[in-house]
């Protein structure tokens, strides 16, 4: 008898665990997957619609849907979908600028038993034909540049370095194209020199490192004149970071080289008013073997440094500078860099900061 009662007593609770499982919600999609096939860019947005069945006992509700980048969008049934009924996800897969083959997911969350679904989206875009603003998307006056910002990037002060800028007179007329404000370090010539209607050319940049007298991040801005007139402000940005090469130097050089070592290099001023200037003083020394050198110390915004007591260090010579922190209505917790450019070829731009609570 009591093997029996045993034996009713697990049939009951299986059957209730059975019970609560058959209960539940279950997400059944009729495919999991989809093939745009091949499509033209400018052809737009294409979509495709996930078609699911709650083949479970209770209601189903989507918690959330995530797509694998930015350029699919979806959207789906926000409604608890009763069991029997149909739902679906919506995948929008926006190919602008996006062209070539593409493989995406989209991740479905729901109360179901199956609680995470991956849907797949693929395709192949073909790239719609460029058209002027493409390639050409600045433009001063009817002057059109694929940029107005000329980036040598890293310029070698023993190095000249060239790059070249599309351009393209979209006038009727021909066109001119000369500079202002050009400094002795830079070169920019105009190929070929007049452009006449709808041609395209080339403005060639040519960076001496050699005769710029400044280090680290260098902007210029050249003003730009065509047929001797400023259009719009025109102008160019120029760029470079300019830096000492030692990568030639020997075995020797490098080990009877300089060393910057700094006492130490950051320093937090706690609270402070808003209102308050706070000061501090970065103590360095040249723990290498020949003459140190400051090429240059430059502050981020909210402080400014004073010049250094030496910018010409013996070996195990010692000098400061002075930063000076301003709030400028800050608030909360500030962090500022100042770089230290060097010829140590171990260390040649050494990063200190400074940070502050600035309070009411």
């Amino acid at each position: 008898m009591k093997r029996f009662f045993l034996i009713l007593l697990i049939t009951t609770i299986s059957m209730g665990i059975l019970n609560a499982q058959q209960k539940t919600a279950t997400i059944s999609f009729e495919k999991e997957s989809h093939n745009f096939g091949t499509f033209k860019e400018d052809q737009g947005t294409v979509e495709h619609k996930f078609i699911f069945t709650n083949t479970g006992q209770s209601p189903l509700v989507i918690n959330n849907v995530k797509a694998s980048c930015g350029c699919t969008s979806p959207s789906w049934t926000e409604k608890p979908v009763m069991p029997g009924e149909k739902g679906f996800v919506n995948a929008i897969y926006d190919p602008k600028n996006r062209p070539g083959a593409f493989n995406k997911t989209i991740t479905v969350e729901s109360n179901a038993t199956n609680s995470r679904i991956v849907l797949k989206i693929l395709g192949e875009v073909i790239a719609r034909e460029k058209t002027v603003e493409d390639i050409y998307p600045k433009s001063i006056g009817e002057l059109r540049l694929e940029t107005t910002h000329f980036s040598f990037v890293q310029v070698y002060t023993n190095a000249i370095k060239k790059d070249t800028l599309k351009i393209l007179n979209s006038s009727k007329t021909e066109m001119k194209i000369t500079f202002e404000d050009v400094p002795s370090y830079l070169k920019l010539k105009v190929v070929p020199t007049v452009l006449k209607s709808g041609e395209k050319g080339y403005i060639i940049g040519e960076y001496n490192g050699a005769q710029v007298n400044d280090w680290d991040f260098v902007t210029d801005r050249v003003k730009l004149l065509t047929n001797g007139q400023i259009v719009n402000n025109g102008a160019l940005t120029i760029s470079a970071n300019v830096q000492e090469d030692f990568s030639n130097l020997s075995a020797d050089q490098l080990k009877n080289a300089p060393s910057i070592q700094f006492e130490k290099a950051d320093h937090d001023f706690g609270k402070i008013k808003g209102t308050e200037n706070v000061e501090h003083l970065f103590k360095f020394k040249n723990v290498g073997k020949s003459d140190l050198i400051i090429r240059k110390i430059k502050a981020s915004c909210g402080c400014t440094t004073v010049e250094p007591e030496k910018t010409t260090l013996k070996p195990g010579e010692s000098s400061m500078f002075k930063t000076i922190f301003k709030p400028g209505g800050r608030k909360g917790v500030q962090r500022k860099s100042i770089n230290v450019i060097t010829n140590d070829p171990n260390n040649p731009n050494v990063r200190l900061m400074i940070s502050a609570d600035i309070i009411e």
